[in-house]
């Protein structure tokens, strides 16, 4: 791989890297602050510990135990074809490709920091409450976040970017 393809590929492990980092620094920042309770922020959002066991919104939060080890495997599976994705993307100098390089970087930094969770502490460590009166939002992270970002980033891509160029290289022909 030339040195051009291989700063390219740290870019983007860098953004999955930097996600991950903040994805922790907040966690360990929300157990040490909120461990006495909540900080309300605004009426609608405020900061709350919570460990969740499960997957998205808690499910299968109750089911003894089993679902640690195969949301883990889960993650681990997704991350590594994703970092190949990128890893691919990066070597067939896909330069357009830049917003879906982008999404995956996101998506990546955010299961390896709920994989860390998971493995480490046996949960996931929540904190970002947003609600509307009694209608509440599962509680989130950082990790969470990067996921979600990247998945609507993917998702413009998709809708808009890549559609775009598509036309563009059908008119060069």
């Amino acid at each position: 791989m030339s040195v051009l393809k291989t700063k390219s590929l740290w870019l983007w492990y860098g953004i999955a890297i930097l996600a991950f980092a903040l994805d922790q620094l907040t966690k360990v920042w929300a157990q040490a602050a909120l461990d006495g309770g909540p900080i309300v922020i605004t009426s609608f959002f405020r900061l709350q510990l919570a460990y969740n066991t499960g997957a998205a919104f808690s499910m299968l939060s109750e089911a003894g135990g089993w679902q640690r080890w195969f949301f883990a495997m889960l993650a681990a599976v997704v991350s590594i074809a994703i970092a190949v994705w990128i890893g691919r993307l990066v070597a067939t100098k896909a330069s357009h490709r830049r917003w879906e390089l982008l999404g995956l970087s996101l998506i990546l930094g955010g299961a390896v920091g709920n994989l860390f969770d998971r493995i480490a502490f046996g949960h996931v460590v929540d904190f970002i409450v947003w609600h509307y009166q009694d209608y509440y939002w599962p509680t989130f992270n950082i990790a969470d976040a990067a996921i979600c970002v990247g998945a609507a980033v993917l998702i413009f891509d998709m809708l808009f970017v890549q559609p775009k160029h598509a036309r563009t290289q059908a008119d060069a022909n």
